[in-house]
């Protein structure tokens, strides 16, 4: 690797600028030489040789555009002269053979996790308070608003101090010192924890449930009962009102059909059948505590690194996610499959010209084909609204040098690693099988990541190149900076730089197994993700509608 450019694949046409190049400077690489016609400012592709309109742009080894008009050598990229454009795909044409990497060094190791009745095992202990629709959130938020000080769940504002004093600047008749006026940060006194062993009440609200079309309320049961089946979650309560789409036995059947033998409590409200709200709130709270010492009961206990699942999500990406980032939670993946693991890759329409490689891994030619179904179904719905993939780049995207869809997805999914395909998911369904899974999930960050939750991750990764303040309410995120400059920058929501992959530092595989230590300390609850100290817990379920 230079240090002013690379080349990722030997087939690729364009070099990645890893530091600002300026017009004028000579590039030579492997025998060609050319002078920069234009400044090219890092983490945007320039071409390494004279291209022609319609010319392919390749880019990972594989169709990431097509060439609008006449680029020189040392041409930058950019929206106004390429396209998107990426491969066509069908069923299997190869078969994988993979070489799986040597995990010897973490054969005896374990986490410390909660061992739950059917045998999963979480990172977490939380208790969940969730509506079967959106008429009940306020009921839920007049239930945290019962617990979460009380027991030592809240998380104190610390702008409160700020607020208080520039009221008192304003009382006092100094407004001209209120925009000078600076935060000073201090800690705030928490009340300690009642239960020791639980993690959180985590309360969940949103606007499904009823209206919309049955098939969104199906989609909700089946997310939620996931969010309870999960290892992370020790029961929940449910608050319904009675004549909503999104009915109690709906949920109950999602149920079964993930775990027949559920041996979770579970505490099911209906305000319609209570009569006051009182009397409603009133049980609810009630029997939520009393199920909380239960809960509190369980501690964690040595268990293999096995029983980890971990969700692969990117978010904020730039022109260097898929060279450092990305490959290095690729690399977590394959150590999580080679130790007997599971790992989730979701947002299908950042998987937008990966498909052929993607089916070709697939264990199954079943997998496959559902694949290939799910993709296809996806995108026919994007372009059925006058959308489609190639409107998935976010203008942050393309301003740090994502391009086309087919560029960022070449990028996004190498989180996935190279380990074979062991099944395919569709939304709300749950991972079963160990190694890598992939999930029909929108491209949307925080849709995507209450999916993986709601389909078995008990951790996520989280890479981005701009930074993205994102959690979940069940599964720690883990935020994986692409580029030294965002880490030192956002120190606050960045819990691993990779940017020293860029610079040369480090390699892919080195950092993989850093963040590898690091889901392992997490997991065992001896760190806390910057998501978790900042109390981010994002939660947006998918009206199966058109989400890129």
């Amino acid at each position: 690797m230079s240090n002013k450019f690379l080349k990722i694949h030997p087939d690729d046409n364009v070099l990645v600028a890893l530091s600002d190049l300026k017009a004028g400077e000579n590039i030579q690489y492997n025998g060609s030489a050319f002078t920069l016609p234009q400044d090219i400012p890092a983490k945007h592709k320039f071409a390494l040789k004279d291209l022609n309109p319609q010319d392919e742009i390749k880019m990972y080894g594989i169709l990431v555009g097509k060439a609008l008009h006449s680029i020189p050598a040392g041409g930058v990229i950019t929206t106004q002269n390429v396209k998107h454009q990426a491969s066509s795909y069908s069923g299997k044409s190869d078969t994988l053979n993979w070489n799986a990497p040597d995990v010897s060094r973490w054969k005896n190791k374990t986490f410390d996790g909660y061992h739950r009745a059917d045998g999963q095992v979480g990172v977490a202990n939380h208790w969940l308070v969730v509506p079967l629709v959106f008429c009940e959130n306020r009921n839920v938020n007049v239930i945290r608003d019962a617990f979460e000080e009380e027991l030592g769940f809240a998380k104190q504002n610390i702008f409160k101090n700020y607020v208080h004093e520039l009221a008192e600047l304003y009382k006092a008749n100094r407004q001209d010192s209120i925009t000078s006026h600076t935060f000073q940060h201090h800690e705030a006194s928490e009340r300690s924890r009642l239960f020791k062993n639980i993690d959180g009440i985590k309360f969940l609200t949103h606007d499904g449930g009823c209206g919309g079309i049955r098939q969104d309320s199906e989609a909700l049961c089946a997310l939620l009962a996931g969010y309870i089946n999960n290892p992370n979650v020790a029961g929940a309560t449910v608050l319904s009102l009675g004549c909503q789409n999104a009915q109690v036995d709906i949920l109950m059947q999602k149920l079964k059909a993930i775990n027949p033998m559920l041996l979770k409590p579970l505490i099911i409200v209906e305000q319609q059948k209570e009569g006051t709200e009182q009397d409603m709130l009133t049980r609810a709270i009630r029997e939520t505590f009393v199920a909380l010492v239960e809960a509190n009961k369980l501690e964690r206990s040595p268990a293999p690194l096995s029983k980890l699942k971990v969700g692969l999500e990117c978010g904020g990406s730039d022109g260097f996610s898929g060279i450092s980032a990305n490959p290095a939670v690729g690399h977590v993946s394959d150590l999580l499959a080679a130790l007997n693991g599971a790992s989730i890759l979701s947002e299908f329409p950042e998987l937008c010209g990966v498909e052929q490689e993607l089916i070709n891994r697939c264990t199954t030619d079943e997998s496959a084909t559902k694949f290939v179904q799910l993709m296809r179904a996806y995108a026919q719905s994007a372009e059925a609204v006058g959308s489609g993939f190639d409107m998935n780049p976010s203008p942050g995207n393309i301003k740090d040098g994502l391009i086309t869809d087919a560029m960022k997805s070449a990028g996004a999914a190498k989180k996935g690693g190279t380990s074979p395909v062991v099944d395919v998911l569709d939304y709300g369904e749950y991972v079963t099988k160990p190694g890598l899974n992939l999930l029909c999930t929108p491209g949307n960050d925080v849709e995507s990541t209450t999916a993986m939750a709601g389909s078995g991750a008990t951790i996520m990764l989280f890479t981005t190149g701009l930074g993205t303040p994102t959690g979940n309410p069940i599964s720690p995120v883990i935020k994986v900076s692409s580029n030294t400059k965002l880490a030192e920058k956002m120190p606050d929501i960045i819990d691993v730089n990779a940017g020293t992959i860029i610079e040369g530092k480090k390699s892919i595989e080195t950092v993989g197994e850093e963040i590898f230590d690091y889901i392992i300390e997490v997991a065992s609850g001896r760190q806390q993700t910057k998501a978790q100290l900042l109390h981010q817990d994002d939660f947006i379920p998918w009206k199966r509608g058109v989400s890129l």
